[in-house]
């Protein structure tokens, strides 16, 4: 696929291994003729590391393939936590620090994740987008403020700490954008 239809979150082979983008960005050519670069944040699936990719607008790279299983969170083993496939049951561990801050949007009965199965072992999970978390803590709502665009911090029931608009309480629920932990409206 070409440099220009490389989004966030699709996996292709970079130096022959899988690798998710995690983030790009698009230089414009400041001179005539001048190529555009896609500059891409990736993460290595096998061994983990933090990718830098930049390539041309012309220049492309393979998808990976690779499959996408329906999966629940089920527990913690330890240093793994233990995803189950919904259709065969099947439970895949991945490691505690592989999974970190995805782990900040996952509650027991969150559904739409997805195991990322490559040469049959789960070498990462894909979540939603879009996450409703309910708020466990934060400051009372004042009265009268909410025509301001003022936050506060607030914690919701994963431990997470985002920024509210000033009017909500505890117990809201409240949606999250999980690619960039920001307050989306209520839930």
């Amino acid at each position: 696929m070409n440099a220009k239809e490389i989004k966030r979150g699709e996996v292709v082979v970079y130096n022959g291994s899988p690798c998710i983008i995690e983030g790009v960005n698009v230089q414009s050519p400041s001179a005539r003729g001048a190529a555009t670069l896609y500059k891409f944040r990736a993460r290595n699936l096998v061994s983990k590391q933090k990718v830098d990719i930049t390539l041309k607008g012309t220049e492309s790279l393979d998808a990976a393939d690779f499959t996408k299983r329906e999966v629940t969170f089920s527990y913690v083993d330890g240093d793994d936590y233990i995803f189950m496939d919904k259709i065969n049951f099947e439970q895949y561990s991945i490691k505690k620090e592989d999974v970190l801050d995805e782990m900040n949007y996952i509650t027991e009965d969150l559904g739409g994740i997805r195991a990322l199965i490559y040469n049959d072992e789960c070498v990462g999970i894909e979540i939603p987008v879009a996450v409703s978390l309910k708020v466990i803590r934060c400051d009372p709502g004042v009265k009268g403020n909410s025509a301001t665009s003022r936050s506060k911090p607030a914690v919701v029931q994963t431990g997470l700490e985002i920024q509210v608009p000033e009017y909500l309480e505890e117990g809201e629920i409240v949606r999250i954008d999980t690619r960039t932990g920001e307050f989306l409206g209520r839930g």
